[in-house]
């Protein structure tokens, strides 16, 4: 499954794509992302994520060179050349450019630009038919004082060494605290459980990224007649859960029916997720 990858504007093939080691992104891990998927082979949800991107850009003191729209041609030149059969995975990179090896800002005033193109791989049928096993982590999150994690970094230490212990557990995802025990996100999704019919989530100030798909489940939620609220979670609610389920751009909304060793509801995907997912793929199809 091989990518076709646009650094500053040349596109080649992945076993070409090059980048400077002088580059503040690998120097410092200074940069920003965004990951989108298509449907019918169009970016979705596309200005949400440059809302994002640029939020993201703010708050580092990113100077971002180019408008939604310049990036948009960029990523559809980046799509023909990639030839896709089916739908596309989008990752777009801007870290801070090539400069001195310095913290300061004045030394890197051309950022760089890189957008990878690949195809989709959705999660197969099982993982929504049955559901999918995560486990509570000790790798705890960010403190927003530090890192924060509103920021949408290429610097993933955080979340690699929480996914990394969650695959030792040969579980989907790795569910992280924050510094007061209190539950935020996974790994590279956003968490919700079901509670008396109503889909809770933990709000931003938690110290966790505003996710796209986390957001899209309020929009939807209203369609499906499911009402969707923020609320500060512990363990305790999660394990005691009527439903749970995860939000990701590439893998829409997952059932989650076991956390570490307890199994949540009666241990198999719950009407409501399946509400809202459906409720997700039909807004899909009519975007």
């Amino acid at each position: 499954m091989s990518a076709t990858v646009n650094v500053n504007g040349r596109i080649t093939p992945e076993c070409e794509a090059v980048i400077s080691v002088f580059d503040h992104g690998f120097l410092y891990g200074e940069g920003i992302y965004e990951t989108m998927r298509t449907y019918h082979g169009k970016p979705f949800l596309f200005d949400r994520h440059m809302r994002r991107l640029r939020r993201s850009a703010s708050m580092i003191e990113l100077a971002l060179l180019f408008t939604d729209e310049g990036l948009a041609s960029q990523i559809r030149f980046t799509q023909t050349a990639a030839k896709l059969e089916g739908e596309g995975y989008i990752r777009v990179l801007v870290t801070r450019g090539v400069g001195e090896l310095t913290y300061d800002l004045k030394a890197t005033p051309n950022p760089s630009v890189v957008i990878i193109v690949k195809p989709q791989v959705d999660p197969a049928a099982e993982v929504y038919e049955k559901g999918v096993r995560v486990v509570v982590v000790d790798v705890v999150r960010n403190h927003p004082a530090t890192v924060n994690p509103m920021i949408k970094s290429n610097n993933l230490m955080n979340s690699a060494l929480a996914m990394q212990q969650a695959l030792r557990s040969n579980a989907f995802e790795g569910v992280m605290r924050n510094y007061k025990g209190e539950l935020t996100e996974c790994t590279t999704a956003n968490l919700f459980i079901v509670k008396n019919n109503v889909a809770l989530t933990p709000p931003l100030d938690a110290g966790l990224l505003p996710g796209i798909t986390r957001e899209f489940v309020f929009d939807i939620g209203k369609e499906a007649g499911v009402e969707v609220a923020e609320q500060v979670l512990r363990d305790d609610d999660l394990f005691r859960a009527d439903e749970a389920f995860l939000t990701s751009t590439t893998r829409e909304l997952v059932p989650i029916v076991t956390v570490n060793d307890r199994t949540i509801g009666n241990g198999r995907p719950g009407a409501v997720t399946w509400r809202l997912l459906n409720a997700f793929r039909r807004a899909v199809e009519a975007s």
